[in-house]
């Protein structure tokens, strides 16, 4: 039985500001928790209990702390290995956290992002937001209840309970629908288009947007080359296909495409691959004529699609990059076939070489073709599950991205929030680096401050064409950051609340 990890967690009475466990974006199926990760688990308990008494704090305040998450690292390093710089002074003073990793050192623009319905959290009833027109207008009724709390509560997590500056809203597939069963036009959500359509992910955007006064949030739109499709003649239906191109761009005013081709929501009866010349290429020539160049690529987590998953592999970015250098592909996942702990994980990486299934795939392209320079692995939920998970490969898994493409090509992408609050991911990746030993064998680099700011931020900036020091001037007299500031002043704190799947261990058999 699967169940939601922040269902496990309170179960449980688990309290920890870093996952437990890898958890499942419903692109897999989740797996039971290691013996390394129950030992971490325990370790984060037992030391949050303990630190807590000690400081004269209620365990659930420690735990939203910065010195509750420096405690996660803490026990990450004892369990695992000394892979997170983290000092033992963080775990128990409030002001040696602010002293080494300073908020406003990078600009984060977080590429990979979803709402979801999850735990109703109850931020909304604090007097500082009962009388904002935001939450009013969410479109949402404000009952207690898990689906009220699914634009909010990501909002909440995104941006207050994160050091994010700006996102994206990231596309789920699904087609929408132009006509009702009457032939009669539609809009809104009588459009449908799945989990979180086009339609809802402009909305949200703009919601976003003029609720801070300035630029925070971009969308992505979720239309593909199979999404309308012509039974008769067995073909894509191109005046369907192009009508909804253009309506997504003009009328939705999305920012990038985000492609799956191994999901067939028009029922076409197949995938696609980015390097069909029929398919994929007069998507590409619409888009272009209209100006969108920006292709967002869900790579590799392809288990739930044992028919279609082999179009998660990568090979097809090759000649799709190569054939259309104004284009900008960013692959998702960085293309990894399995996250750790899925079936197929043990065979799918090696520890002697640091290769992943089909992420030696996406290396293997760039270092083909070293004058390509319109392809971007994205590291969301890749990067967070082998920190979780596997410290270790997750030093390979950046090396090699770094290593092959360089570190003006690797974007920032969470995919929370499947993961909770990305701040404890924000967190591992200030605290990542590479040994010496890793940088010696495999020929990887260090990571520097200026490495790790294009990484966070500046790479996406330049991607989406974003001024960061013109949004760093912003932000701070934003809107959304003085709700930000009234929000933590009053109380607020992360919940710790992941939204992902686990398998549920809490059945006593």
């Amino acid at each position: 039985m699967w169940i939601p990890k922040w269902a496990r967690d309170k179960k449980k009475g688990i309290d920890s500001p870093m996952p437990t466990q890898v958890v499942s974006n419903e692109e897999f199926i989740p797996r039971p928790q290691s013996k390394k990760q129950k030992q971490v688990e325990h370790l984060i308990q037992t030391r949050s209990e303990e630190s807590a008494k000690r400081l004269g704090m209620d365990r659930r305040a420690f735990c939203a702390s910065t010195m509750g998450l420096a405690t996660c690292f803490w026990a990450s390093n004892q369990v695992f290995g000394n892979y997170w710089d983290v000092d033992e002074a963080e775990t128990l003073e409030p002001g040696a956290y602010e002293e080494k990793w300073p908020k406003s050192q990078y600009f984060i623009i977080d590429v990979q992002s979803h709402f979801t319905n999850g735990y109703a959290i109850g931020f909304r009833n604090m007097q500082v937001f009962k009388n904002q027109e935001f939450v009013k207008n969410m479109g949402f009724n404000l009952e207690d209840t898990p689906e009220a709390y699914a634009f909010p509560n990501f909002v909440k997590e995104m941006f207050f309970d994160s050091e994010t500056s700006m996102l994206v809203i990231s596309g789920v597939p699904g087609k929408e629908r132009h006509v009702d069963r009457k032939g009669n036009p539609v809009e809104g959500p009588q459009r449908f288009g799945g989990v979180l359509p086009s339609w809802l992910m402009s909305m949200r955007k703009k919601d976003i947007n003029e609720m801070a006064g300035s630029t925070r949030a971009l969308c992505q739109g979720n239309c593909a080359p199979n999404h309308y499709w012509d039974k008769e003649s067995n073909a894509p239906d191109r005046a369907a296909l192009f009508e909804q191109i253009e309506r997504e761009y003009e009328m939705y005013g999305i920012d990038s495409w985000k492609w799956y081709c191994h999901t067939d929501p028009g029922r076409s009866g197949d995938g696609f691959r980015l390097d069909d010349e029929k398919l994929a290429y007069p998507f590409y020539e619409k888009s272009k004529e209209l100006g969108l160049k920006i292709f967002s690529v869900h790579k590799g987590f392809s288990y739930q699609s044992r028919t279609l998953g082999h179009l998660a592999n990568p090979e097809d970015v090759e000649k799709a990059a190569l054939d259309h250098p104004d284009l900008t592909f960013v692959i998702y996942h960085s293309a990894m076939q399995h996250a750790p702990v899925m079936p197929g994980w043990e065979d799918s990486w090696d520890p002697e070489t640091g290769d992943f299934a089909w992420h030696d795939v996406l290396m293997r392209i760039k270092e083909r073709n070293p004058e390509m320079n319109n392809v971007y692995p994205e590291i969301g939920s890749s990067f967070g599950a082998l920190a979780v998970d596997n410290p270790e490969a997750c030093q390979h898994l950046i090396g090699k991205n770094i290593k092959y493409y360089g570190a003006d090509h690797v974007v920032w992408g969470t995919d929370c929030l499947w993961w909770g609050s990305p701040q404890w991911v924000i967190d591992a990746f200030k605290r990542f680096q590479i040994s010496d030993e890793m940088c010696d064998k495999f020929g990887y680099s260090k990571l520097s401050e200026e490495d790790k700011a294009k990484i966070f931020g500046l790479n996406a900036a330049k991607i989406y064409g974003i001024d960061p020091d013109e949004r760093r001037t912003n932000i701070p007299t934003d809107e959304l950051e003085k709700l930000k500031t009234a929000y933590i002043e009053q109380g607020g704190q992360r919940t710790n609340a992941a939204y992902g799947w686990v398998r549920d261990d809490t059945r006593v058999s």
